[in-house]
């Protein structure tokens, strides 16, 4: 177990259960998650992993359990936790007309001590694009440019849904410091990915989803030594009976 999961939780997931008709897509999960930890969340599609995490950020009601983010209810208490809780979802809908400036300048009206825009252009590499459409952008512009919204609050809880999916390595790069830099801040992140080099380079601890429930927890390095294999890719493959899916 990471030394940061003894810490209090910056994140505390009891007992989560969510449905839709019959089917059990989360079922009966828990999670503690300490403040400052950065935790992979990885399974196979359809394992239960974004609406995990949309459960936790107040995008989805749940029918059994607790969820608790820096104390805050999702459903309760959402307008505090807005202030403190970032997110950025792969399918995220923004006004495909207005400008990345004209974007940022609105979400950073949702708070009282928003970064500057020239930190977040900075952070995701977007200075060029100021003044680009969103629907002009490319979608690895698009997907920097939801970093940038996710983060514009200073939020102490960010929740990342396949962070670098559709960036070049240089761009990946480049996202992978950003993440650095709010850890080094003591930001807790969730992070959703199917990249196995982002997830060792980035993540204290990693937990496993198959069919909506846990099936293990612990650092890269723990993972592979419990799988007996030699990468985390195969770690993963011995756990699942699956190959890691490639997200679009």
């Amino acid at each position: 177990m990471s030394p940061l999961s003894t810490k209090n939780p910056a994140v505390q997931v009891q007992h989560l259960t969510k449905r839709y008709g019959r089917r059990v897509v989360v079922d009966d999960i828990s999670l503690h998650i300490a403040q400052g930890e950065t935790v992979g969340i990885l399974g196979i599609n359809g394992a239960g992993k974004t609406t995990t995490v949309e459960v936790i950020a107040g995008l989805r009601r749940h029918d059994e359990g607790s969820v608790s983010v820096l104390g805050l209810d999702p459903h309760r208490d959402r307008g505090a936790l807005r202030q403190v809780l970032g997110v950025q979802l792969q399918d995220a809908e923004l006004h495909s007309a207005l400008t990345v400036l004209e974007l940022l300048e609105l979400y950073r009206s949702f708070y009282p001590d928003p970064r500057p825009v020239a930190e977040l252009l900075d952070l995701v590499a977007l200075e060029e694009q100021r003044n680009v459409r969103f629907e002009k952008l490319s979608g690895g512009q698009q997907q920097r440019l939801s970093v940038a919204l996710a983060l514009a609050g200073r939020p102490r809880v960010v929740i990342l849904d396949e962070l670098t999916t559709g960036l070049d390595p240089a761009a990946r790069r480049r996202m992978w410091r950003t993440i650095e830099q709010l850890q080094a801040d003591g930001v807790t992140i969730l992070l959703i990915s199917h990249a196995m080099e982002e997830v060792e380079r980035l993540c204290d601890r990693i937990v496993l989803l198959q069919a909506g429930r846990v099936l293990a927890t612990g650092t890269p390095a723990e993972l592979v030594a419990e799988a007996g294999t030699s990468t985390l890719d195969e770690a993963f493959v011995q756990f699942t009976g699956h190959e890691m899916e490639t997200a679009e």
